[in-house]
């Protein structure tokens, strides 16, 4: 078995090992310790390896394969070279065996004529009437054929040995032939065996690869739980009420109310500052406020305001202006001003998700006056308002700042998510449906919009709410 392979598998089994034994049973109750850190999210390096690695080995492979055809093409083309020279010794081979044997058939004549000439020559001297002219001649022309033959028999000579230089070279030939077709024979096994361990060798690595995927996914899954348990744990840890309370101070927002509208003695102008946090409900961004932390209010005759504005700021001098803001159905004195995501993340604040589980825990941290206190508090569910919580006023745990609870403070969840904001001193308005019942736009002319009626209509839709959540 691969190395690799049983190092992945004895440390699959080992994390499942130490992942599925019950140690409570197995040791004796021991003192809560801190919570084990996340674990690290490198859990498959080794599989990343070992598939790598078999990359790595293919590639070699297919580049040992390419080299292989390479050679092989490469000795083809030597041998089809070779052919070609045989070939061409072959034609020069006939070619001088032709002219061998012309040479031969001019020896043989030349010597017939030089016996010819010898008898003709021995006759002549017999005769004794041959003149002396003829028989030099005569001689002439026998020592001409003479040379001829001579040199007849040299080219002979010579065509004799280009002739065995040609069979030498023919032969050499014919031995490379034979070395060519053994090598190319040889190449051709090899090249089969090659395919063949290369197939096994192709199959053996499927079986790595799908018994690798399984243990990755094995791991992956573990890793999935692992983090699902991490998430849990952190999901159910309540964070230290000062840690909350700092990342308020860190997050908040200013927002400026200014209105103005004639009266008797001439324009009233009316300014308020107060400060909160954004939060989210998944789909749009809002700021959250009291009614009492603006310009209006339920408890005097309302007004026909002519011009209205709302400015958030935030350290160190960014300033954006919003253009709506919204009394909500779920109760009318709690305020929500929509933020733009690009207005949002200009003013660097962060945005509070809305409590998941909002009666997770006992207790809340409820953070008053925009940061001028804080304290973790009891608050209890009310069958007689679903959308409300009782929040003891009495009794304060670890009561940072001197204030007491009251309309327009904020509640956080111990997992510091965003509960809900307190309608009077003692009932909390849990944040869950954000449908506006009147909306007021901004301007410097909003008289059309009637604002007067419509907060002498909100005030008559809360002093007709429950006396103890007036």
């Amino acid at each position: 078995m691969n190395k690799t392979l049983l190092l992945i598998i004895c440390d699959f089994l080992l994390l499942n090992l130490l992942a599925l034994t019950r140690w409570e049973k197995a040791e004796p109750p021991r003192p809560v310790q801190a919570p084990v850190p996340e674990m690290a999210a490198n859990a498959v390096t080794k599989d990343q390896d070992l598939v790598e690695a078999m990359r790595q080995s293919l590639a070699d492979e297919s580049t040992q394969r390419n080299q292989l055809a390479e050679k092989l093409s490469a000795t083809d083309a030597a041998l089809a070279a070779r052919e070609q020279s045989l070939t061409a010794a072959q034609a020069e081979k006939n070619a001088l065996a032709a002219e061998k044997i012309t040479l031969a058939s001019s020896l043989t004549e030349s010597q017939r004529n030089i016996a010819d000439l010898g008898k003709r020559f021995a006759a002549a001297a017999q005769e004794a009437t041959m003149t002396k002219d003829q028989l030099a001649q005569l001689q002439r022309d026998l020592a001409d054929k003479q040379a001829e033959g001579a040199r007849q028999a040299q080219a002979l000579t010579a065509r004799q040995k280009e002739l065995e230089d040609a069979n030498k070279k023919i032969n050499g030939l014919y031995t490379m032939v034979a070395l060519a077709d053994q090598e190319k024979k040889t190449l051709k096994e090899t090249a089969d065996t090659l395919k063949t361990q290369v197939e096994v060798e192709r199959q053996e690595r499927a079986k790595v690869q799908e018994t690798a995927t399984q243990l990755a996914q094995g791991v992956g899954q573990l890793a999935e739980k692992s983090g699902e348990l991490t998430k849990e744990i952190r999901d159910n840890r309540p964070i230290n009420a000062n840690v909350l309370f700092n990342d308020f101070l860190a997050n908040r927002v200013s927002t400026t109310f200014a209105a103005t509208h004639k009266g008797f003695l001439g324009p009233t102008n009316r300014t308020k500052e107060a400060r909160t946090v954004l939060f989210t409900d998944g789909r749009q961004i809002y700021a959250l406020l009291h009614v009492a932390d603006t310009i209006f209010s339920f408890s005097e005759v309302g007004d026909n305001w002519e011009k209205f504005s709302i400015e958030f700021s935030h350290p160190p001098a960014y300033r954006s202006a919003a253009g709506v803001l919204q009394f909500l159905a779920h109760d009318p004195r709690v305020i929500v001003i929509p933020v733009d995501a690009a207005q949002a993340a200009a003013l660097g604040a962060k945005v509070y998700p809305l409590a998941a589980e909002p009666f997770k825990f006992p207790e809340a941290v409820l953070i008053s006056g925009g940061g001028k206190g804080y304290g973790e508090v009891g608050f209890k569910l009310d069958a007689a308002e679903p959308n409300f919580v009782r929040v003891d006023n009495r009794i304060f745990k670890r009561l940072f700042g001197d204030f007491a609870p009251s309309r327009g403070d904020l509640v956080f969840s111990k997992t510091g998510e965003l509960l809900g904001i307190m309608v009077n001193s003692d009932y909390c308005a849990v944040l869950k449906d954000f449908t506006p019942t009147k909306t007021i736009r901004t301007g410097d002319d909003i008289i059309s919009q009637q604002t007067g009626p419509l907060l002498d209509d909100l005030s008559a839709r809360v002093r007709g709410l429950p006396i103890n959540l007036q």
